[in-house]
């Protein structure tokens, strides 16, 4: 990744990226795609760790200088449902004290008579970016929906 985010405007508010590979043979790979999500100037990214087998040191390297670029925009970064080998890095490396980790458990079926719960959705989002990483291939897609 190059160098810090310029702008502190959010131009996007959610980008989310979806991990299969984060170790040292594909840093480049991920380091020029978040530098690409970078420019969109996100409110918000959520790495989406579920279907991560593994993270090393420069994963965690990389995860790192993800969130103090982001934190000099006032942006937050977010990883998503790692598995339970994943946490377990991420709680020997303190990065769960550092970063938001949130897992996506299967809801409760409310009872007769109480509202069904809404999934949580970033307030005013009116855009979306998403990315997989990878497999040794990137794919983006990006779409708009201005207010």
């Amino acid at each position: 990744m190059t160098g810090p985010l310029t702008s502190a405007r959010c131009t996007l508010p959610l980008v989310e990226v979806s991990v299969t590979e984060l170790d040292l043979a594909c840093l480049p790979e991920a380091g020029t795609v978040f530098d690409r999500l970078l420019a969109l100037r996100p409110g918000q990214v959520v790495v989406d760790l579920s279907a991560c087998r593994h993270i090393d040191a420069a994963a965690v390297g990389l995860l790192l200088d993800l969130h103090r670029r982001l934190s000099r925009a006032d942006a937050v970064l977010t990883l998503a449902n790692p598995n339970p080998r994943i946490r377990r890095i991420l709680q020997i490396t303190h990065l769960d004290r550092v970063l938001s980790i949130v897992t996506d458990r299967p809801q409760p079926r409310p009872s007769a008579g109480t509202p069904a719960p809404t999934p949580a959705r970033p307030r005013g989002a009116y855009g979306r970016a998403s990315v997989t990483v990878g497999d040794r291939r990137a794919s983006e897609s990006v779409d708009r929906d201005e207010p």
